[in-house]
């Protein structure tokens, strides 16, 4: 979430941040409601302090006697003596006092109805906007404005005509496309035998990377969370037709690690010298996928299942750029030391996801889809996933709370890692050979073998 802060002292750094975003339209209408908001306050404010004024007077004329006729009216002054009388006047002052802190009730409680009701509608309003991207974001509209940053290894090359991965796990029996939709509808499949055994190899191979030398403490989050979890980390209400809920419990299966692993430190202030946790985790990731209908619709490269091993840090405000550069490369050691060509991609503006302000997707070559595929988008989401989930820390004892960077990245994602293996380490033969770090949890250097 932004901070409303920002919008009242800076309107046109956000306004142009926004723009870039093409959410530029969402602007006037914070502004507005912030506005409104606040007169109610002021409004509210003098209201209370006149009533407390009244009150303060009331206080010093409590108890004053004066004579009253049958109807409860003071008398005349011609039957008071003075020290009745000037009783009288006190007694009056006290009755209008009265009145006055009355009339006041209902419009003071009519403006905090009015308060809540605004501050409800700009948090609803706040919780629909992205996140501003860094400044040295590149400024685009869509894709085509990404840029390559850097590239390792060379696509390989073929003495023959290299096949998709989806008619290679079809000759080697490890993927069952028609019984994974027999079991459950389009989109979903089957690993079997050898198919299964790789995606196990590969995710206890990259939790132990990642733990073991890139200091990283493990976690096995549910996979089923409340909707105050969904909207900590930003999919909730941006992304609600793209993920599975069960109405009956009211709890969302996660669509990526990413979602509990925000919501592990809601609500708290973190101690001085906490700072900064490393978490990795593997988890399955459930996606209804409708905003990508008709595409990628053949294999496995869109599927509405997978398991995803996701690395994740909170860390200070002044360390998450550098943080996010070391991210990266903890991601793209996967790819080295499995030895498959990839490029890292900064994202332009146009193309930031939703919570993120800088971002870096990984992309391996796939030589049988001939084409580049994301196995990895490494993000600095800054405090934006923090103030929705109220994460905090102190810089010392007893200093004022701020609000932590959270940074997020595949390390990597499957099973797009696992086309890119197959269609990479093909043989003529219609072998594949068993990259060597895989090699010992394998049991095997190919599959296809006899």
């Amino acid at each position: 979430m932004l901070d409303i802060e920002l919008f009242r002292r800076s309107p046109d750094l956000v306004r142009l941040a926004l723009r870039s975003r093409g959410d530029e339209a969402a602007l006037h209408p914070v502004l507005e409601l912030d506005a409104r908001r606040r007169a109610a306050i002021k409004e509210g404010d003098e209201l209370r302090a006149r009533r407390n004024q009244v009150s303060q007077e009331m206080g010093a004329l409590v108890g004053t006697q004066v004579a009253l006729d049958k109807s409860g009216n003071p008398l005349p002054d011609e039957q008071l003596t003075p020290k009745e009388q000037k009783a009288k006047v006190d007694y009056l002052r006290f009755r209008s006092l009265r009145d006055d802190m009355r009339a006041r009730s209902n419009p003071i409680k009519a403006l905090e109805e009015e308060v809540k009701r605004l501050e409800q509608e700009l948090g609803a309003l706040l919780l629909t906007l992205p996140n501003l991207p860094r400044p040295d974001v590149p400024v685009g509209t869509d894709a085509s404005a990404n840029v390559i940053v850097r590239s390792w290894g060379e696509p390989r090359s073929f003495p023959f005509e290299p096949l998709p991965h989806w008619d290679l796990a079809e000759r080697l029996r490890i993927i069952d496309f028609q019984r994974g939709a027999k079991l459950s509808g389009s989109r979903f499949y089957v690993l079997s035998g050898h198919g299964a055994r790789l995606e196990r190899a590969l995710v206890n191979w990259m939790l132990d990377l990642h733990t073991r030398e890139h200091g990283y403490t493990e976690i096995a989050p549910p996979a089923l969370v409340r909707q105050e979890v969904m909207v900590g980390s930003g999919n909730l209400p941006k992304f609600r037709d793209n993920l599975y809920h069960d109405d009956e419990d009211d709890l969302w299966l996660i669509p990526t690690a990413e979602v509990p692993l925000t919501s592990l430190h809601a609500g708290e202030i973190l101690e001085p010298a906490a700072l900064p946790f490393s978490y990795v985790a593997c988890t399955p990731c459930f996606r209804r996928e409708k905003a990508a209908a008709g595409r990628d619709t053949r294999g496995i490269k869109r599927v509405h299942q997978f398991e995803k091993v996701e690395l994740y840090k909170v860390v200070e405000p002044e360390h998450s750029d550098e943080v996010l550069e070391r991210l990266v490369r903890d991601a793209e050691e996967v790819l080295r030391r499995l030895e498959l060509p990839y490029r890292v991609v900064q994202l332009c503006t146009g193309d930031l996801g939703f919570p993120s302000a800088k971002s870096y997707d990984l992309e391996v070559w796939a030589p049988g889809c001939r084409e580049w595929l994301e196995v990895s988008s490494c993000s600095n989401c800054t405090d934006f996933q923090a103030r929705r989930a109220n994460i905090r820390f102190r810089r010392h004892p007893g200093a004022r709370p701020e609000f932590v960077h959270t940074l997020n990245g595949s390390g990597v994602a499957l099973p797009r890692l696992m086309i890119a293996l197959l269609e990479t380490y093909q043989q003529s033969d219609g072998t594949v050979v068993v990259p060597e770090v895989l090699r010992p949890s394998m049991g095997t250097d190919a599959l296809g073998v006899e």
